[in-house]
């Protein structure tokens, strides 16, 4: 074979392999943008549940963000949701931690036991226990509360509340999913 035909064939390889990674690239991206668009959406959904105001989608959408992309997309998702919320005046600056250490945390526990059950508890911690510590200090220094009208923890019940609905519904979604689709092709590898 001449030398020229070899150096063809290596480049339409290369070539070919590219192609198979900017569509794996674009893919996930279009699956974030969709994401993204549906925490915003889903901020309007929201019920009265216990006292708190239960608004499960973002929740949801961190479960599905740390399970099928990981916890760099997860982390990012939560912070554009939580950004166009904040720019358009559907949510708080507490969007921001209440998001954000879920979705790391699935992302992470995911990636490391390639389990649901460890991403959906993830999610739970890291909003509602690390999310709603991390709340005390925004509503302090950029939303005018008072240390003394607040306790410390005072975000973490409603967090807990509203990422426990979201994260169980977000699991039996992943269960359906995962039972009847071949499930290794959807999380990143």
């Amino acid at each position: 074979m001449p030398a020229k035909h070899f150096f063809i064939i290596l480049i339409r390889r290369n070539v070919m392999k590219g192609a198979k990674k900017l569509k794996n690239r674009t893919q996930c991206l279009a699956l974030a943008g969709i994401l993204t668009a549906l925490a915003v959406v889903g901020s309007f959904f929201s019920f009265p549940f216990l006292g708190s105001k239960c608004a499960p989608v973002q929740h949801m959408v961190n479960v599905f963000a740390g399970v099928f992309l990981g916890p760099l997309y997860a982390i990012g998702i939560a912070f554009a949701a939580s950004l166009i919320r904040n720019l358009t005046g559907l949510g708080s600056l507490l969007a921001f931690p209440g998001s954000m250490f879920g979705a790391l945390l699935c992302g992470l526990f995911f990636a490391k036991t390639k389990k649901l059950l460890p991403a959906i508890i993830g999610e739970i911690l890291g909003t509602g226990i690390l999310g709603g510590l991390a709340a005390y200090p925004i509503a302090l220094l950029f939303m005018g509360k008072k240390a003394g009208e607040i306790a410390f923890y005072i975000y973490v019940v409603p967090f807990l509340i509203s990422t426990a609905v979201g994260a169980i519904l977000a699991g039996i979604v992943v269960l359906a999913f995962m039972q009847n689709i071949d499930f290794r092709q959807w999380t990143k590898k």
